[in-house]
């Protein structure tokens, strides 16, 4: 009943204090945003109504108004009733108490319904008092990562759990407090003086001290305009991310959980999903789907390209390593595996651990001593051995219709891995609804005991019937139903390592001090080019979801390399193009015509100069930029041909860059030296006219990478930079 005591009450109220803090900071941050979105939420919502017909109040009220006296009184739409009032309307000849009343209750109706469908984004080309206002309050958030709303959570338990029993502790701090508590207070002041320190050396130990102070600091800060907007256009998802989360006014229900049935969605909304081990926030179908593979065990995630199936399966690896599982495993594609290694070290806390080339049994044998996520391709995956019962935490298969036929060693090798793997994930965005014999295939390795349910006439009586038959075992989402605030821009830096031929044709480029053949040196080899393939893939992937693809490049032979490797492939069709500098204006206009006008799914070639400039491509849904270009602008320019006025679905940028090489020093420069000047620049109408105003010297940067590329493959320089 002295010092010891006293220490351990104003431990633990200094412990509540900070925990009080962090959740005052994270509320003051979470408000700030719901302030600046409330003035632009509103105006587009005061704007719809605008254009809604007074007619339109007969609907709600079956037929029981009488809106025509409405109309000669003036008021033309039901925003203009809103403005009325009760008052005003029952001013106009022939409207009574009871017309006004029930039109502005039908009004308020419609405002109500509209104002949940109204979605809020953000133009980063137009940007405004309130749009900038919002930005800047979403950066503080976006920047202080997941890890602030934890804190905030654990902050908020904390102070409960402290509140109550500190204040039974207070007589301890003192003798005469003591004396006077009587003998029932004394016990209990005592008690609580036990559970104070039991709670206070807990959270010691887990470092909530550290994370309040640090989230405080995080959302605490006063980030700078033109920085929140530069980060906004690169990680515009994360930003929607947290809008949608904060608003409220998320997808429909049953579309972000695709229409599974009740049985299985409680199921799986039933699931807790640990997301300490990522740093960045899932939107709500993206955690359904995290959820899903968790409760089911053994599933297909078919969402749709663009719906972010990796970070889904990221989070559910990460909700596993922190119930304590060690070892996962990734298969995919050579062409992806530097992206999901990317991906892994980017998006959560997890050890990513690439088994490829030479060395890979020597990597292996470091991940089964260590742990973490091995990533590893199809052909790779046969020269290791099958994990024993419980070993592994997940096998993750991206691209899983790659083995949709059984007879393949690659099927072969994923099966038998599978057999002894209590959690399996297959991810492709492939749609299944009308293969149901390559369905049928894939759900054999995950749940033998159901491929034999699977009827084909699940599939002939439409896909919400065929969901529902394979609900267990198969989620996919679509974009229309999941994207109503999600960036209607999307950039994937795409990483590919370079295949022996590739490597070998990016050395005589360097050796010849070739700038434009290094850059190109990818394809080449057309038969081997790394690059190519994953271009293949993701127009492949597009086609089956039936969007249409426009493909860049500054280079007319790898445009005709990627014509030669796309035309009438799977019966789709040739390329449209190229669109290229010696193609006359009126030409160019019409294969963009031609490319918009096709039905379904279309690819349109064009030089990255030629069609990036004047033209609208507003009907392609995914742009490929087959290289990184030197001027910032120039990438820029071409995007916005595709994202403008007229699109109305969210524009998938995948930009194909080669490790180690030009492509990397381009990138990394690039975004070093010039991203927030020129983020800025080009916002003006000078910028947009004229890039080379705000665009670093190519010519410098040339020769300097050439020098750069030579002396780190030790090659002797046969030719001149000037070549650039």
């Amino acid at each position: 009943m002295g010092r010891a005591e006293r220490e351990v009450v104003g431990r633990g109220t200094r412990l509540a204090e900070a925990a009080g803090r962090v959740v005052e900071d994270y509320e003051r941050a979470v408000r700030e945003v719901r302030e600046a979105l409330r003035p632009i939420h509103d105006g587009l919502a005061e704007q719809e109504l605008k254009g809604i017909p007074v007619a339109r109040l007969r609907d709600v009220t079956e037929g029981r108004l009488r809106f025509g006296e409405l109309e000669k009184g003036g008021f033309g739409t039901v925003q203009d009733v809103l403005d009325a009032g009760t008052y005003r309307l029952r001013q106009t000849p022939g409207v009574g108490q009871r017309t006004a009343d029930q039109a502005i209750a039908a009004a308020r109706q419609i405002a109500d319904a509209v104002r949940e469908s109204v979605a809020v984004r953000i133009d980063v080309d137009r940007p405004e008092p309130r749009t900038t206002a919002l930005v800047v309050a979403l950066n503080v958030l976006v920047e202080a990562g997941p890890q602030a709303r934890r804190a905030a959570e654990a902050g908020s338990a904390l102070a409960a759990r402290l509140g109550t029993v500190l204040e039974d502790a207070r007589p301890a701090a003192g003798r005469w407090r003591m004396l006077l508590a009587g003998r029932e207070g004394r016990e209990r002041a005592l008690a609580a003086v036990a559970e104070v320190r039991r709670l206070t050396e807990e959270a010691e130990r887990d470092g909530v001290p550290e994370q309040c102070a640090q989230a405080s600091v995080d959302l605490l800060r006063h980030p700078d305009d033109i920085a929140a907007w530069v980060d906004f256009e690169l990680r515009s998802a994360e930003y929607y991310s947290l809008l949608a989360e904060i608003s409220g006014r998320g997808p429909d229900t049953a579309a972000a959980e695709g229409y599974l049935p009740d049985e299985v969605a409680e199921r799986v909304r039933e699931q807790r999903l640990d997301d300490a081990n990522c740093r960045v926030s899932l939107r709500g179908y993206q955690a359904f789907g995290a959820r899903f593979a968790l409760a089911q065990r053994r599933v297909l995630l078919g969402d749709e390209m663009g719906l972010g199936k990796t970070v889904q399966a990221i989070a559910a690896l990460g909700h596993l390593a922190a119930e304590g599982q060690s070892h996962f495993m990734v298969v995919c594609p050579a062409s992806v595996l530097i992206n999901w290694t990317r991906e892994i070290e980017a998006r959560s806390t997890l050890r990513a651990m690439p088994l490829h080339g030479p060395d890979r049994q020597e990597a292996f044998a470091d991940w089964k001593g260590r742990g973490g996520v091995a990533i590893t391709t199809f052909d790779a995956l046969r020269g290791f051995p099958t994990p024993g019962g419980g070993e592994l935490g997940m096998l993750v298969v991206d691209e899983a219709h790659y083995v949709k036929n059984p007879l393949t060693l690659r099927a072969e090798a994923v099966t038998a891995w599978a057999e002894h793997c209590e959690r399996v994930l297959f991810l492709t965005g492939t749609p299944m609804e009308n293969r149901v014999a390559e369905f049928r295939n894939l759900v054999r390795i995950l749940r033998p005991d159901f491929a034999d349910s699977v009827d084909d006439q699940d599939s002939v009586a439409g896909s919400k019937a065929f969901r529902k038959a394979v609900a267990p075992v198969y989620l996919r989402r679509n974009q229309q139903d999941v994207l109503t605030e999600l960036p209607v821009l999307q950039h994937t830096d795409e990483w590919e390592e370079l295949s022996a031929a590739d490597e070998e044709a990016y050395r005589e480029a360097v050796r010849a001090g070739n700038f434009m053949a290094m850059r190109r040196a990818a394809y080449a080899r057309s038969e081997r080019s790394a690059k190519l393939q994953r271009l293949r893939e993701l127009v492949e992937e597009a086609a089956d979801s039936g969007l249409k693809v426009v493909v860049f490049s500054a280079f007319r032979d790898v445009l005709g390399v990627v014509r030669d490797a796309l035309g009438g492939a799977a019966g789709r069709g040739r390329p449209f193009g190229p669109i290229t500098g010696s193609v006359p204006p009126a030409r160019r206009q019409q294969l963009v015509d031609e490319f918009s006008s096709a039905p379904g799914h279309a690819v349109l070639l064009a030089q990255i100069e030629a069609g990036g400039v004047g033209l609208n491509m507003q009907a392609a849904s995914v742009v490929i930029l087959c290289e990184p270009q030197v001027k910032p602008t120039i990438e820029h320019q071409a995007v916005a041909r595709a994202h403008r006025m007229g699109q109305v679905r969210p524009v998938q940028v995948h930009r194909l860059l080669a490790t180690g090489g030009v492509d990397e020093r381009l990138v990394r420069i690039l975004e070093n030296k010039t991203r927030l000047f020129d983020a800025y620049a080009r916002r003006s109408a000078v910028a947009e006219s004229t890039p080379d105003a705000v665009d670093v010297s190519d010519v410098d940067l040339a020769r300097r990478i050439v020098a750069e590329e030579q002396a780190r493959l030790g090659v002797t320089e046969a030719g001149a930079a000037g070549d650039a």
